[in-house]
C-alpha cells in the first residue's frame, strides 16, 4: 500500500507500507532506504518480514523516489531527521507504546538512522543497519570540503552535483537487478549542495557522539562491498554502547543483499534477529485478528 503524510514543514512525504494480513504486527519498522535508491527497491523483503507477522513502513526521503517535491534536496540534517521522528510518532500513535518500533537503515538510510536514534532515543526499541553508509570508500578531501562551505555561503545550495554511484555493478553481480537499477526512473542521481552539507554534518554527528547510541543494534555487511569500508564500519559500529550487538556477514555478496541471487538467507537472519528483540510477540502467541493499519497523521 502507498500513502503519503505531511511532515512538520507542510512537505508531502510517500511511504510504502506492508502490513500482516491475519494478525497484529508483531513488531513494526519504520525503513530508510540508501542515497539513490527507494522504497520500490525492498518490496521482497520488506513482503517477507510483513508474512512472518511484521509491519514495515517504508519511507521514500524527501527529494527521492515518490517523494518528489525539491528532487535531491534537503536543506539540512535536521530537516531528514525530522522527518524520521515525525513518522516515528505517528507509528506510535498508531499502534501504542507496546508494540515494539524497530528503525531500519539501509545503505545511506543507515547514517540517518543512527543520526535519528541518537537525537531520539526514546523513539525507537532497537537498530537494523543493512550494509550501512557509515564509512563509503569514496569521502570529499579538504578541497571540496571547501567548495562545499563556499558554494553555501554564496547561495549555491539548491545546485545539483551528481552522485558518484551510477554504476550498477557496484550494487549487484546480479545481471536482472543491474537492469533494474539501471531503467529505474524513480533512483536519485543528483543531490543539491544543501544536501551534501547536511550530509556532512550527519558525520560529524556519528562521529563526536555515536557512543550514546543505545538499544539493541544489528550490524548486516556485504563481504564483497564495493561502495562500503567493512571494516572501519566495523569498527565504528563497535564504538555503540547498546545493549546488545550483533553483526552478521555474507562473504561472497554484493552491496545490495536485497539483489542477491538467493537472498532467503539475508531475510531469515533478519527476521531472526527481530524475533529475538524484547517486547516482540512470538509468532504461537500472536491471535488471529487484526487490526486495519491506519494512515500515517499528522497531529
Amino acid at each position: 500500500m502507498t500513502n503519503s503524510f505531511r511532515a512538520s514543514d507542510g512537505t508531502t512525504l510517500q511511504y510504502r507500507r506492508w502490513t500482516p494480513t491475519d494478525r497484529p504486527p508483531r513488531a513494526t519498522v519504520l525503513a530508510l532506504h540508501g542515497i539513490q535508491s527507494h522504497g520500490g527497491w525492498y518490496l521482497r523483503s520488506s513482503q517477507r518480514l510483513a508474512d512472518a507477522g511484521f509491519e514495515v513502513t517504508f519511507l521514500d526521503r524527501r527529494g527521492s523516489g515518490l517523494s518528489t517535491s525539491l528532487r535531491g534536496h534537503a536543506l539540512h540534517a535536521d530537516r531528514l531527521i525530522n522527518d524520521v521522528a515525525h513518522a516515528a510518532r505517528a507509528i506510535r500513535m498508531e499502534r501504542g507504546p507496546e508494540c515494539p518500533l524497530i528503525l531500519m537503515g539501509v545503505s545511506w538510510g543507515g547514517k540517518l538512522a543512527l543520526a535519528s536514534a541518537l537525537a531520539f532515543p526514546k523513539l525507537f526499541d532497537a537498530t537494523a543497519l543493512l550494509y550501512p553508509g557509515l564509512c563509503p570508500f569514496v569521502r570529499p578531501t579538504w578541497y571540496q570540503h571547501w567548495r562545499l562551505w563556499w558554494a553555501q555561503a554564496v547561495g549555491w545550495g539548491h545546485v545539483r552535483v551528481a552522485i558518484p554511484l551510477n554504476d550498477p555493478a557496484l550494487f549487484t553481480d546480479t545481471p536482472q537487478w543491474r537492469e533494474f537499477i539501471r531503467r529505474d526512473e524513480l533512483a536519485l542521481h543528483r543531490v543539491t549542495v544543501d544536501f551534501l552539507a547536511a550530509n556532512l554534518d550527519l558525520n560529524q554527528r556519528l562521529e563526536t557522539q555515536l557512543e550514546r547510541v543505545q538499544g539493541n543494534a544489528l550490524l548486516m555487511r556485504a563481504g564483497r562491498d564495493a561502495i562500503i569500508d567493512n571494516n572501519a564500519t566495523r569498527a565504528l559500529f563497535a564504538r555503540m554502547t547498546s545493549a546488545q550487538r550483533t553483526v552478521i556477514e555474507y562473504p561472497a555478496a554484493r552491496h545490495t543483499l536485497e539483489f542477491e541471487p538467493d537472498p532467503e538467507p539475508f531475510f531469515q537472519d533478519l527476521i531472526a534477529w527481530m524475533e529475538s528483540l524484547p517486547g516482540v510477540a512470538s509468532e504461537a502467541s500472536s491471535p488471529r485478528s487484526i487490526r486495519p493499519a491506519p494512515p500515517l497523521v499528522t497531529r
